[in-house]
């Protein structure tokens, strides 16, 4: 075989092309600057390389959005309820709401009962000297003390308070027409001479009205509150189905009997206009008490069915009342000794 011109190299004659080294492929891996392999590495040598800038992380691509519902979703009005639960989860829930509000208002007007008894205990054990009268509410110089001891929020159950505390102002209101009463019937007698007699009677009535009442009805029925007393109860329906039919009398206004009724008014218009105001302002209050009056007669009666009292019961009582009066079992057994003597005396 033939030798070549360069002494044995393969590669003479083929010039660069022919050359596997001058291959750009090779060139490129060579050692350089920016390519430093441990053969040319250098720690001592400075380079300046600069840093390459920083770049924030690219963020992770959000989830697809899914598919919406082919149903679209129904939005509630304002009045309509929101849905959170069955109908009979509901129902059953506000049934236990209510029986448990129930039984806290079962235990607050028990708790508030054993308290007014407790109160009432420690008043009895006080002893009856000690309880003084607190009733009419008059100043400690007047020479007339107060002659009924009354406190509702103390000696009147709780579901009775509130009846009894409209009673009173009835009492007060009806109290405080009579005198109203008695002004409209002084100046009709100011402006005609002719309505003495109206004006005599307006002032009767109101001096003679104004305790009667309380006495007659009003704490009769406070007493049967006070300890469910059956004869109290009749006591006070007698007196005060009365008292209502002088209510209606005394808001119609007969002339000549001394209410300031529409009747009445209506004969003073005709003479004095602002006298006749006043007496129509008379009678509606006549009027608004006489309403009242049934209304709260028709309450009471009700409230008497539910207590249990009734007519027997009433007797009873009274034949307690009677026979536990000292002055009364006297006079019994005087009666009784003064007959058994005659008896042994014969005729």
């Amino acid at each position: 075989m033939a030798q070549s011109r360069d002494g044995g190299n393969p590669f003479a004659e083929s010039g660069e092309l022919d050359n596997p080294f001058q291959d750009p492929a090779v060139i490129q891996h060579r050692p350089s600057p920016q390519y430093a392999t441990l053969d040319v590495y250098n720690p001592f040598e400075t380079r300046e390389v600069s840093c390459p800038a920083y770049e924030p992380p690219v963020p992770a691509p959000l989830p697809p959005p899914s598919a919406p519902s082919l149903q679209p979703s129904r939005k509630l009005s304002p009045s309509e309820p929101k849905n959170y639960g069955s109908y009979s989860t509901q129902a059953s829930a506000a049934a236990a709401t209510a029986e448990l509000v129930k039984k806290q208002e079962e235990l607050n007007r028990k708790a508030e009962e054993l308290d007014r008894r407790e109160r009432e205990l420690q008043h009895a054990a006080l002893g009856s000297t000690t309880r003084q009268n607190n009733w009419p509410p008059l100043p400690s110089f007047c020479p007339v003390q107060p002659c009924f001891f009354q406190d509702i929020s103390m000696e009147i159950p709780q579901e009775f308070q509130k009846t009894v505390s409209t009673m009173y102002y009835l009492w007060i209101c009806s109290t405080l027409t009579l005198l109203l009463n008695f002004l409209a019937c002084l100046a009709s007698f100011c402006v005609d001479t002719d309505n003495g007699s109206g004006f005599g009677l307006s002032l009767l009535w109101a001096l003679l009205f104004t305790p009667c009442s309380f006495v007659c009805w009003y704490r009769p029925m406070y007493k049967a509150f006070r300890s469910d007393s059956s004869f109290n109860f009749f006591v006070f329906f007698f007196i005060f189905f009365a008292q209502d039919v002088l209510f209606v009398l005394q808001a119609i206004g007969i002339p000549g009997w001394g209410f300031s009724g529409w009747i009445s008014a209506l004969v003073v218009l005709k003479i004095n206009t602002a006298v006749a105001i006043l007496m129509l302002l008379v009678a509606l209050l006549f009027t608004g008490v006489a309403v009242l009056g049934v209304v709260m007669l028709k309450r009471i009666h009700s409230l008497y069915r539910r207590t249990g009292a009734s007519f027997q019961k009433a007797q009873q009582e009274f034949a307690a009342g009677v026979f536990s009066n000292p002055a009364v079992r006297t006079a019994a057994a005087s009666a009784a000794a003064g007959a058994a003597e005659g008896a042994f005396r014969g005729p």
